[in-house]
């Protein structure tokens, strides 16, 4: 078996009562709804004014007008929305877990930046030019850096501080070489200057069926990965003692977060933030449990990203704002309260 099979009972947490367990499936629905809210709104707001009737007409009687065709788009937009917000949440939640690490996030570890240092490198020195072709050089670049950081930040002795410094200074020197490659090549920086700020505008339907199966596959795995990370944070000798493989569990968390948040910025270039303010959030009314911290990112990181795209498209009508701009300008107080409070949440 790829993942581990612990005993149920005794490497996870005990089971919620009923009344807790009701609570949370509900607001499982409330989160499911609210992402339903929001998704609609994406594709009925944006840059161009659209009338009701307008956007009706082109989900449902598409005869390629002019406002048929925005709204394929937005459409399109949506669903890479998403799928990506989703991805972040996840590859967030599981490097939380298995670093025991209340501020990890595959931006703020410079996940993200390595995947696109690495994009951007095949697209300029490669001509690489389709995400079937440079998705793999993101996934290296993603996992090369994640190492770096874990190396950096002390391995076995890391703490939130040291890999949020580590993944600080590397995301700096990434983005320094992204910004010089671009800078000496004024063909990538036509390309390339909105995708190096994260932004789902380039989203077509062909893109989504490119990245879907791995961002699948990074889904499943993650959600496989619940009931294992549960074992390990109660302690590497009580996850052992339960019959816990702790190398192969990281292993696989590792390659987990690098499929997912590598796809996510192949697609849409480095999105920062979402990956550790919604699994905060989520913590403090599930608890440690992955198995409901799991399901409620995946709903609720989406919420977020799409939220944030779609004020990104309103407040600077007929322009935009990029998504990524809208997630750094929101997560940058939540990081800085996080970091300056006595007591960071326990994993």
């Amino acid at each position: 078996m790829l993942v581990d099979s612990v005993p149920e009972q005794r490497a996870e947490t005990a089971p919620a009562p009923p009344t807790r367990r009701a609570i949370r499936s509900l607001g499982l629905l409330a989160s499911l709804a609210m992402l339903l809210l929001v998704a609609v709104a994406s594709i009925a707001i944006g840059a161009k004014e659209l009338s009701l009737d307008q956007v009706w007409h082109g989900l449902f009687q598409d005869t390629g007008t002019y406002g048929d065709v925005v709204v394929g788009e937005r459409v399109s937009r949506t669903v890479l929305g998403l799928l990506v917000g989703a991805a972040l949440g996840l590859s967030g939640t599981v490097l939380q877990a298995l670093t025991r690490n209340p501020l990890a996030d595959p931006g703020l570890l410079g996940i993200n930046a390595g995947a696109s240092a690495a994009v951007v490198t095949a697209i300029t020195f490669f001509g690489v030019t389709s995400l079937s072709g440079y998705v793999w050089f993101a996934f290296f670049g993603a996992a090369t850096v994640g190492a770096l950081v874990w190396f950096l930040g002390g391995s076995r002795g890391a703490t939130p501080v040291r890999l949020a410094l580590a993944g600080t200074a590397l995301s700096a020197a990434l983005f320094g070489y992204v910004q010089a490659v671009m800078i000496m090549d004024k063909a990538a920086l036509a390309r390339m200057r909105f995708w190096t700020v994260g932004s789902l505008a380039s989203a077509t339907e062909d893109m989504i069926w490119q990245v879907l199966p791995f961002l699948a596959a990074g889904t499943l795995l993650a959600f496989a990965l619940a009931r294992p990370l549960n074992a390990m944070a109660m302690g590497d000798d009580t996850a052992k003692s339960l019959g816990a493989h702790l190398n192969r569990t990281r292993a696989l968390s590792m390659l987990a977060a690098t499929v997912l948040s590598g796809a996510a910025t192949a697609a849409c270039g480095p999105i920062v933030f979402v990956g550790l303010m919604v699994p905060h959030v989520v913590r403090s009314f599930t608890g440690p449990d992955l198995r409901w911290i799991m399901p409620y990112a995946a709903i609720l990181s989406p919420v977020l990203l799409l939220g944030s795209d779609v004020l990104g498209r309103v407040i600077a009508r007929p322009s935009e704002v990029q998504v990524g701009i809208i997630t750094a300008i929101i997560g940058g107080p939540v990081f800085i309260f996080l970091v300056r409070r006595r007591r960071t949440a326990q994993l």
